[in-house]
């Protein structure tokens, strides 16, 4: 695999990471919550960008992709996962006042429910598929799998700083801001909620 190849699928794959969405949203409630419940969010979020590189990588994407009945299940269990998480951020949104509160017990919890936030994204999934593709060549005399996996950590690597940047900035920004830091996090609860309601949407007019 050339160095060229990688750099260019880095590229693409890095702005796809700037792209505000659900994994932003996460992180930035982590973020308010205490800057140390950033890293294994963002550990989390990043574990779960190479479970999906693996699923992708073992054929199982490609599988999900040809059958709708199974994409429609992973589509459905990723939506209501988002809309729970949107809930959860509504009813106890994240405070300046609470960061400090955050136990440290807590950060397993985290890197867990990063991990299903990001990997349980079926829009990865197909976008993964999309995208690795075009810079995956068989005839290079790294394995298929190995090629694939290979630019996963990379695009890993992508999300794991940024979101840790978003993270750790978005409580050093909003620290002496409790109304601000209040209203992003129920400004990121109602995005994880809206985009559950289109991806559920999706589902929805797909069956009618």
């Amino acid at each position: 695999m050339s160095f060229a190849t990688v750099a260019a699928f880095w590229a693409v794959s890095f702005l796809l990471v700037l792209t505000p969405g659900a994994d932003w949203a996460y992180v930035i409630s982590a973020g308010l919550r205490g800057k140390r419940l950033v890293l294994p969010a963002t550990v989390g979020l990043a574990c779960g960008a190479l479970l999906a590189t693996l699923a992708v990588a073992a054929g199982v994407g490609a599988l999900v992709a040809r059958n709708p009945a199974l994409l429609t299940a992973l589509t459905a269990t990723g939506a209501l996962y988002l809309a729970w998480m949107g809930i959860g951020m509504w009813r106890s949104p994240a405070t300046i006042s609470s960061a400090d509160e955050a136990e440290a017990g807590t950060r397993w919890q985290w890197t867990v429910k990063g991990a299903s936030v990001s990997g349980l994204n079926p829009k990865l999934l197909l976008l993964l598929l999309a995208l690795l593709p075009q810079f995956v060549h068989p005839a290079d005399e790294w394995p298929v799998f190995a090629q694939i996996m290979a630019l996963g950590a990379v695009h890993a690597a992508s999300c794991a700083v940024v979101y840790f940047g978003v993270g750790w900035g978005s409580q050093s920004v909003l620290r002496s801001r409790p109304t601000a830091a209040l209203i992003v996090s129920r400004l990121s609860g109602t995005l994880m909620l809206l985009i559950s309601v289109l991806l559920l949407g999706e589902i929805a007019v797909q069956h009618l």
